[in-house]
């Protein structure tokens, strides 16, 4: 079984690449996570789990995230991708991880996603103590993937 993470941080690059998949992985590493094993979570920060932004992880690990990403093969398009997390004001309830990418600017995702928070927030009923977002974005030269991300780590 595995355990609830205890630490978060948001990440978010870009890269261009030979193929779709490189460019992927090549915006993986320029966001410090292309040595991991990703596991691909849905959009819940475990109460109690606390920003930070020195978690060393060690290669080839599993490592839960939640993230939005976009890969585009047209040149001269600008592609973008953002992640928020909404902070509850009780620290006993959790959080909400929202992503987004698409063509579009990184403060395009960014409002989108924050507007998801919010969202989120209201139906839960839960109170919002605050949002902190990331997001990146690509003027596509040939091939490129926009990525962002929220790692869960213990």
């Amino acid at each position: 079984m595995l355990s609830r993470p205890t630490k978060y941080f948001l990440t978010a690059a870009s890269a261009e690449g030979k193929t779709e998949l490189t460019a992927f992985d090549n915006s993986l590493l320029a966001a410090g996570v292309g040595n991991l094993n990703l596991l691909r979570v849905s959009s819940i920060l475990p109460p109690g789990c606390e920003l930070a932004a020195d978690v060393s992880i060690p290669e080839g690990s599993l490592l839960p995230i939640a993230y939005g990403s976009i890969v585009s093969m047209n040149p001269g398009e600008l592609i973008a991708a953002a992640v928020a997390v909404g902070i509850p004001v009780e620290g006993d309830r959790p959080g909400v991880i929202m992503e987004h990418s698409g063509v579009m600017s990184a403060d395009e995702a960014k409002d989108y996603v924050t507007r998801m928070v919010e969202e989120a927030f209201a139906a839960r009923e839960t109170a919002l103590a605050e949002i902190k977002v990331a997001g990146a974005e690509h003027r596509v030269k040939s091939v490129a993937c926009a990525f962002a991300a929220v790692p869960l780590w213990e």
